[in-house]
């Protein structure tokens, strides 16, 4: 009867891995496939097979234990993603920015999200007043100022204003205008036509003084070229060319100082939109 030496029954471990040595069944050995070192146990004789290449063992070889890749990550908040044939590391993107796909659909990235970016807003509780003036002038505390975070964004511009006017006919106009580095340009205006002023609303009172104030109102998308971080600002002007039609923003034309006479507030909104939504 065949005599078994139970002591003898048991893996052998050769250590590391080396090309030039002969392995046979049971061996033992760990190897670096790459940057995931696992051990591995020889099956069938051999020399010079590397155990696994590229994740796949060799034929001459099994795992013993596989091991796991070291992380890409460097950073708190990176993000582990399939690249084109391994895990890779995402960097944290910066404040506001959110993860999506990008344009190739290839992979993921950070960037700015679709929808509104930015909101900024001024209210006007105080009163304005003027009368005739020979060009567009600025409507004092109707202007806010935004930031573009995003080039190729559009921003939506809304003005409301309570406005009061003494006159039925000929009226007050008033216009949209955009500043940037100091210099402003008028928009949301009315075609040209001959000798007509060109503007954005226009306000008609009842012929009293005693006019009260009524809601005027301008919505305007804006495509306005600017990279993101340039500074632009929003504004309304007033003109009456015909000299004659006294306005006020926020208050009876008359402004009396009893119950009867009301007090209003007006804003001017600005709304930056993604270009991915437009």
């Amino acid at each position: 009867m065949a005599t078994i030496d139970l002591g003898k029954i048991k893996f052998v471990f050769r250590g590391t891995y080396a090309g030039g040595t002969a392995y046979v069944p049971d061996d033992v050995v760990t190897f670096a496939d790459g940057s995931v070192t696992s051990s591995y146990i020889c099956t069938t004789a051999t020399t010079g097979n590397n155990p696994s290449s590229g994740g796949t063992v060799h034929g001459s070889w099994a795992f013993l234990a596989k091991g796991q890749a070291t992380s890409p990550t460097t950073t708190q908040g990176d993000v582990i993603v399939r690249g084109a044939s391994a895990d890779t590391r995402l960097a944290i993107g910066t404040a506001g920015q959110v993860l999506k796909v990008n344009s190739g659909a290839t992979g993921l990235e950070y960037g700015t999200g679709g929808g509104i970016i930015q909101v900024k807003q001024t209210l006007k509780s105080s009163t304005y007043s003027a009368t005739s003036n020979s060009s567009y002038q600025d409507v004092t505390g109707m202007a806010v100022a935004i930031t573009p975070i995003q080039t190729g964004s559009k921003i939506l511009v809304t003005v409301v204003m309570q406005i009061s006017t003494s006159t039925s006919y000929g009226g007050h106009n008033f216009a949209l205008a955009r500043r940037v580095s100091g210099s402003d340009t008028l928009i949301a205006l009315g075609d040209g036509d001959g000798n007509r002023t060109r503007g954005t609303i226009q306000a008609v009172g009842g012929g009293s003084s005693y006019s009260y104030p009524a809601s005027r109102s301008i919505n305007f998308l804006d495509t306005h070229g600017q990279s993101a971080g340039t500074a632009i600002t929003y504004k309304v002007l007033h003109y009456d060319p015909s000299g004659d039609n006294a306005f006020r923003i926020n208050s009876q034309l008359a402004d009396n100082n009893d119950a009867g006479s009301v007090r209003t507030i007006s804003t001017i909104t600005a709304m930056e939109i993604s270009s991915g939504v437009l």
